[in-house]
């Protein structure tokens, strides 16, 4: 339920425009404090098919190619054994859209994706603690 409310949250944060500009189309902006989201993405490996055969559709498919788009940072990458990847980005809630058809057009067949839109919370929880401790 909570990671449903909140991909509607970043949902109604991207652009009114139903959807209708192509990746092509949007501006190549950097995320800002007022609009940033993170995103972490778990690519789930097929695990009945070889990596070399994954690795061989995802070029295929364009994957490193399309991704990471510019402008899009890579907070984090990393291999999670048994499981396959996990990334985590720092995007503008506008582009939301455009890294979804990445995944969708490049990233599926050798992964299943999932998604989990969040937001930074570091700076409040820190604050939080600092004047619990006065």
């Amino acid at each position: 339920m909570v990671l449903v409310a909140l991909a509607m949250a970043c949902a109604a944060l991207v652009s009114s425009d139903g959807g209708a500009q192509s990746a092509a189309d949007s501006p190549a902006r950097v995320a800002t404090a007022d609009d940033t989201v993170l995103l972490t993405v778990f690519l789930k490996h097929d695990q009945s098919r070889p990596l070399g055969e994954l690795n061989a559709q995802l070029e295929r498919q364009g994957f490193y190619k399309a991704f990471p788009p510019a402008g899009i940072e890579v907070v984090s990458w990393y291999v999670m054994m048994g499981i396959g990847q996990v990334v985590t980005l720092r995007l503008p809630a506008s582009r939301l859209r455009e890294v979804n058809r990445i995944f969708e057009s490049t990233a599926w067949g050798p992964y299943r994706t999932e998604f989990y839109p969040t937001y930074d919370y570091k700076a409040v929880g820190l604050a939080n603690h600092d004047k619990a401790m006065q």
